[in-house]
């Protein structure tokens, strides 16, 4: 499993000297940290990557939680999760997110997506799939970045804003009971030099690809002139209706 990948974290592998690394880390485990607050009974954790985050909920929420499971589509990240995060009560499971069959029990009374919509080709499909695992009364959590990020992340598909993200949550009966909001400042030098093994990651012409994507550099600017240099996310939790 590639560490060094701007999208796979593996806590016990970060180098010393990746900033870039340990602060995106703090960023996932903080919501999760919001997850386990919120989880109860049977949890399903999609993309959960390394698997760190899905243990983190199960061991928070003990006295909630019957049952995390993690679903990865990288097998190498479910090998490696089972190995360093399983226990009892706690299992990962290689599939795609949008095409998961649970064989232990149907539903989920909570289902977890944390900066996983960005990725996909088709991003209400994913949505439908997790809602469709999800309880009558159930709570899901979901994350996403609402500043650009496809210009610079060639991993991420679509980009988001707050109200975008919501729109996609209309047609379903969930409604927002907890939110986090999130602020990562980032150096334009060091991303444009990528002094960071983890930046060896990004898009590697930029200038290209804005000649390409005009609104892409729009929109890059605009945040700028807005937020500066930071990159933002917002976690939503949201109960169904029963």
């Amino acid at each position: 499993m590639n560490a060094d990948s701007i999208e796979r974290l593996v806590p016990d592998e970060l180098h010393p000297d990746d900033a870039t690394g340990r602060d995106t880390l703090a960023l996932h485990l903080e919501r999760y940290e919001l997850a386990a607050r919120h989880a109860r009974g049977r949890v399903l954790d999609c993309a959960c990557g390394a698997g760190y985050g899905t243990r983190l909920v199960a061991d928070r929420a003990s006295s909630q939680v019957v049952e995390a499971v993690g679903v990865d589509i990288a097998a190498e990240a479910v090998a490696y999760a089972q190995a360093h995060y399983g226990r009892a009560g706690v299992r990962y499971v290689h599939a795609d997110a949008t095409k998961f069959h649970d064989d232990g029990g149907g539903v989920f009374d909570t289902v977890i997506s944390l900066e996983t919509i960005e990725h996909v080709p088709d991003p209400t499909s994913l949505l439908r799939a997790l809602v469709s695992h999800l309880r009558p009364g159930g709570v899901m959590i979901a994350s996403v970045p609402t500043t650009p990020s496809v210009d610079a992340n060639p991993h991420h598909l679509h980009d988001f804003t707050e109200a975008s993200f919501a729109d996609m949550f209309a047609p379903y009966s969930l409604a927002r009971v907890d939110e986090l909001r999130q602020v990562q400042p980032y150096s334009p030098i060091a991303a444009l030099r990528r002094s960071e093994q983890r930046m060896a990651d990004l898009r590697p012409s930029l200038a290209r690809y804005y000649l390409k994507h005009p609104r892409a550099a729009v929109a890059r600017v605009a945040s700028t002139l807005r937020y500066g240099f930071t990159n933002r996310y917002l976690t939503v939790v949201m109960k169904r209706g029963a």
